[in-house]
């Protein structure tokens, strides 16, 4: 009889397993070896907030806060969103767990997030993030460091400076920003007869993001509209060239992207994306910048931060399959049922001394032979009776000995003790 009340998964989410969840799991394993490379710490963050949280941080116009957060009202009637982003709950978190006395902090985190938005390769409305944060820290070293350690993550990850491509730019002080601000919005008055629909209601609210439009009747106009360089104070200038300086100490390598803006007030100075077309289109696949006002958005005071969020699904289409675990396994095989009970026992010793096992729950000694064969397992330990001609026990690598797997053969043999030195082939 046909099962037809099987629960279907909700659109824009995910199931993981096999080389779909290997890839995950490598992206977030190397984002915690360079965490500690760099001497980040972890911290966790809840998934749901007050929506208030992400109204302000996010503003109440954009299109995450008024299309795509995932908000609702509790059983007590308080607003509450799942978030969408990381940075302004580890923002809320300074402010309200104390951590002020930390400063300067550097955090490291990664898990879900959720966007209404429509699902396509590499998104989802279920969708996992890496972020990292620098609170507290108002230095352009701050800077440089949270841009290495994202440098050092794509490089860990086999994505190298001709696939990945740093693009970088300055937004300046809020001096700068009110005086490009206004040269924009004068420029694109000019011509906001020729705009499209979104940039001309764009135009009072927020001309920097006319900059960011795709419609191709904005093109020639924002192309043409005054860069920042010319609007830079002194301070500004100069903290860019620290910024660019130590990046080029760190052997970093970035490309002046002077259209790169940030549409929220509160992002100061420095912006930077990586960007690649490996998965098609050009895409962004990690994206930060200094955001100096967030604090004060939520009601804090002033704190100087900067940070960066990259996409684990996104990461995990553009690298190369990990090697799968099963490579590390050994089988533990009885010969016969009579070994059965032995299983277990044998199997915990090794587990014990940091060798990973497989067991089967059904089949007999053939049968299971066949299945870890094809699984590629590292090897077989074949439990018999004591008074099989060829011991008690006896261990088969299925690959042989590739480079690497040598102490692992020895390990083994340490804890059987002394074996045949023939295999039986099978």
């Amino acid at each position: 009889m046909a099962q037809t009340n099987i629960p279907q998964p909700v659109r824009g989410t995910q199931s993981l397993l096999g080389e779909d969840a290997d890839r995950f799991h490598a992206v977030v394993a190397a984002f915690d070896r360079v965490r500690r490379l760099f001497g980040f710490k972890r911290v966790e963050v809840p998934v749901i907030e007050p929506t208030a949280v992400f109204a302000r941080s996010l503003g109440e116009t954009t299109d995450v806060v008024s299309k795509e957060m995932y908000s609702f009202e509790d059983r007590s009637g308080d607003p509450i969103t799942l978030r969408p982003e990381f940075t302004a709950g580890i923002a809320r978190a300074y402010l309200s767990e104390g951590w002020q006395q930390f400063a300067p902090l550097k955090v490291a985190t990664h898990g879900p997030a959720f966007r209404y938005e429509r699902p396509q390769k590499g998104r989802f409305r279920q969708f996992h993030q890496l972020d990292a944060e620098i609170l507290g820290a108002a230095e352009p070293q701050a800077d440089v460091e949270v841009i290495a350690f994202a440098a050092q993550l794509l490089k860990e990850l086999g994505l190298g400076e001709d696939e990945v491509v740093l693009n970088l730019n300055t937004l300046g002080d809020p001096t700068t920003r009110t005086a490009w601000r206004n040269a924009l919005h004068a420029h694109f008055s000019e011509h906001a007869a020729s705009l499209s629909e979104d940039s001309r209601d764009r135009l009072d609210r927020n001309p920097l993001r006319i900059l960011d439009s795709k419609a191709p009747q904005d093109r020639p106009i924002a192309d043409a509209a005054p860069e920042i360089d010319a609007h830079l104070t002194n301070e500004a200038a100069d903290y860019f060239a620290a910024v660019t300086a130590g990046l080029d100490a760190a052997g970093v390598r970035w490309t002046r992207a002077s259209r790169l803006v940030r549409g929220l007030d509160y992002y100061r100075h420095t912006a930077f994306e990586f960007i690649t077309d490996r998965l098609g289109a050009q895409g962004t696949v990690l994206a930060g910048g200094r955001y100096d006002g967030l604090m004060e958005a939520l009601g804090g005071p002033p704190v100087p931060a900067v940070g960066w969020a990259a996409g684990i699904e996104r990461l995990g289409l553009m690298i190369d399959p990990p090697p799968s675990e099963d490579r590390q396994l050994v089988a533990v095989i009885p010969d016969t049922p009579a070994e059965q009970p032995l299983v277990a026992k044998v199997a915990a010793r090794l587990r014990g001394s940091g060798i990973p096992v497989r067991t089967y729950l059904r089949g007999n000694a053939k049968k299971q032979t066949e299945r870890a064969r094809k699984e590629g397992l590292f090897g077989i330990l074949f439990l018999r009776a004591e008074e099989h001609p060829q011991g008690e026990h006896h261990f088969t690598p299925i690959r042989g000995e590739p480079v690497g797997d040598a102490d692992l053969v020895a390990r083994i043999a340490l804890l059987l003790g002394p074996q045949p030195a023939e295999a039986d082939g099978r």
